[in-house]
């Protein structure tokens, strides 16, 4: 047991999270993200939820203070009546962390192609669509 990790940084992701360098990506994956096909390296945590999982990592790592793509949500296809509330929640948890980085956003097949470039995604259980994230970590200083 190590004390102040958060109970949804599993073992493996916390290796994970120590592996990446300055300018590394990680994905917190929704549920209905093709997690598995578009992973260098899968780290499953089913029955969390996103914004969860985002709240953990963002109490472990900065986000890169060079590049304001450092925080990117998936672009909601045009016509979609999806439900995104859960942005909210997540401008949120990045205020309380991050108070001067700004959401990003990006389209869903240039978002998968960035996903497959990424050193991890993380499988939540996120029921809610459009609920993916991509973190670009920074320096710890």
């Amino acid at each position: 047991m190590l004390k102040n990790i958060p109970k949804v940084i599993s073992p493996q992701l916390l290796k994970v999270l120590c592996e990446m360098g300055h300018g590394d990506e990680i994905v917190i994956a929704d549920g209905n993200f093709p997690a598995a096909s578009n992973a260098n390296i899968l780290v499953r945590a089913d029955g969390i939820g996103a914004s969860d999982m985002l709240n953990a990592i963002l109490s472990l790592f900065p986000l890169d203070q060079y590049d304001d793509n450092n925080f990117v949500l998936m672009q909601k296809c045009e016509g979609d009546p999806a439900d995104t509330s859960i942005w909210e929640e997540y401008k949120a948890i990045l205020k309380e962390y991050e108070p001067n980085a700004k959401v990003s956003f990006e389209e869903r097949f240039a978002y998968y192609e960035r996903a497959k470039k990424a050193y991890a995604v993380i499988a939540t259980g996120e029921g809610k669509q459009y609920a993916n994230i991509i973190l670009k970590k920074g320096c710890v200083l």
